[in-house]
Formats: structure tokens, sequence, C-alpha cells
């Protein structure tokens, strides 16, 4: 999904809610929700859209229609050597968009 079908999309308010996804080494990803299922954001090549921070998603989506809005984080323990698994959820933070 492009930034413009993403905008027509939460116009219509077929949107469920928007999660800016972080990962390691400061790159965050935007997905939408749409009846259950996850979209990533591409460019206009069909690649991902690297988005850089909170404030730069929010210049991105400064003209699309407020949906909820979260920062995701994954969870630190699934990526460090060593530690058992341990039973937790992702991190989830209700964010505003502008």
């Amino acid at each position: 999904m492009n930034l413009q079908q993403l905008s027509h999309n939460a116009q219509s308010g077929l949107i469920d809610e928007l999660n800016l996804i972080s990962l390691e080494g400061g790159i965050y990803l935007l997905e939408a929700r749409m009846e259950g299922k996850s979209n990533r954001l591409a460019d206009d090549k069909g690649l991902t859209f690297r988005i850089r921070s909170i404030e730069h998603a929010r210049e991105v989506l400064k003209n699309v229609s407020i949906v909820p809005f979260h920062l995701v984080h994954p969870v630190v323990h699934e990526e460090m050597c060593g530690l058992p698994p341990a039973p937790s959820e992702i991190l989830r933070l209700p964010i505003s968009m502008h």
C-alpha cells in the first residue's frame, strides 16, 4: 500500500489502526491494519517505506485522516543472546498522529 492508497483508505474509514514499528538501528516501518490484516507502507517502487523517526512519521502522515496510531517495540529479550525465552507481550504505546 502506498501513501496515496493509505490516505484514501483512512478517509474511507477502512483503516483499523496504524502501527509504527521500531526496529533495531533506528529504523521504523509503518503498518496499516485493515480487517485484521497487516499492510506495510511502500514507496512508489513497491519497496518498504522506511521511516526515520516518530516526527518523520507524523510528517509523512500529515494529510492522512486520524486513526488509532501506536508505537510498537519488539520484545528486547527475544533479541538478546543467552537469555531463556520468557512470556511477554510486544510493547504498544498509543501516540498522536499530528
